[in-house]
């Protein structure tokens, strides 16, 4: 799949077929859309194409609103459409004149002027335009007047997987990671690089990479202890990770993602990791001290196994 920087490096194509939206964790819905797309270029020799928009437009349009947090980075979403089997992705910067277009103005300017389209596929609730005015029932006349052939899909046909985005955020932010994974079709990564921590785990028998997410806008799952995956340059390690605010080793209140990669000795530090969680085994907890803490992480790790065991 080739990635796309805006209007300007646009081809030209004769005949793309378009849908377009934020498509934020590729989920169950969106490959329904996605996939018609895909099937209706490969219909009539076209290019299939996501047209999508970044920053979110949440995140201009409320910019004092900072609890939006997003299932993917724009890296991850171009892993999986590409994976999907769509030929382009065309990343629109969306700004505050973008966000002002009157809906008329963005299908007879944008979509069609701009970028030529052929076919436009959309789900049952798509909205788009200033202040979301714009719907299927606007796009119908003028997908006569304009010359492009236009498909909704209907509801039935999206609602019965009975997933969105919102539902796996509140999953996610339940610590309900196996959840999550079902309604995305995947399970939930968060990469990051590795940074120094203050050597606890070490002292403690469990040393641990410490994680700083890279993107600011990624969600991060509830606190508490999963098992994961961990992908490294020196390769995949079963893992046991530590989200938290570390209740028997710190005062403060600051949030650290912390994994233990099992059978693992190597330096990591400044290098990316990817955590791709498997499931939740428990919340985090304060101890009364650190043998009792010790005493935890070796039942934690006992867990762990039994789930990358059963998992594998």
């Amino acid at each position: 799949m080739q990635v796309i920087h805006g209007i300007q490096e646009w081809p030209k194509f004769k005949k793309p077929v378009l849908t377009t939206g934020t498509f934020d964790g590729i989920h169950i819905g969106h490959r329904k859309i996605l996939n018609r797309v895909i099937e209706r270029a490969a219909a009539i020799q076209g290019e299939s194409v996501l047209v999508t928009f970044h920053p979110h437009p949440r995140l201009v349009l409320f910019p004092d609103d900072n609890d939006l947090k997003l299932l993917n980075t724009l890296e991850e979403k171009q892993q999986l459409l590409s994976e999907m089997g769509l030929d382009y992705m065309l990343i629109i910067p969306f700004d505050g004149a973008f966000s002002r277009m009157k809906a008329e103005d963005y299908v007879s300017e944008f979509l069609k002027g701009s970028l030529n389209v052929h076919t436009l596929v959309v789900g049952y609730d798509h909205h788009f335009g200033r202040n979301r005015t714009g719907n299927y029932s606007l796009l119908l006349p003028l997908s006569s007047q304009l010359s492009f052939e236009l498909e909704e899909i209907p509801a039935q046909d999206i609602d019965q997987v009975k997933v969105s985005s919102t539902k796996i955020r509140q999953a996610l932010e339940a610590g309900d990671v196996k959840t999550a994974a079902e309604f995305l079709t995947y399970p939930y990564a968060l990469q990051g690089s590795v940074q120094h921590g203050q050597g606890l785990g070490k002292k403690l028998g469990f040393p641990t990479a410490n994680l700083t997410v890279n993107d600011p806008n990624k969600l991060i799952p509830a606190n508490g202890v999963y098992a994961a995956t961990a992908k490294t340059q020196f390769g995949s390690f079963n893992a046991m990770v530590n989200i938290g605010i570390r209740p028997t080793v710190s005062q403060n209140e600051t949030r650290h993602i912390e994994a233990h990669l099992f059978n693992f000795d190597q330096d990591l530090y400044g290098q990316n990791i990817n955590l791709i969680f498997k499931d939740r085994m428990r919340e985090e907890k304060a101890f009364s001290g650190q043998s009792e803490l010790i005493h935890q992480l070796q039942l934690d790790a006992k867990h762990a196994h039994s789930i990358h065991e059963r998992l594998h």
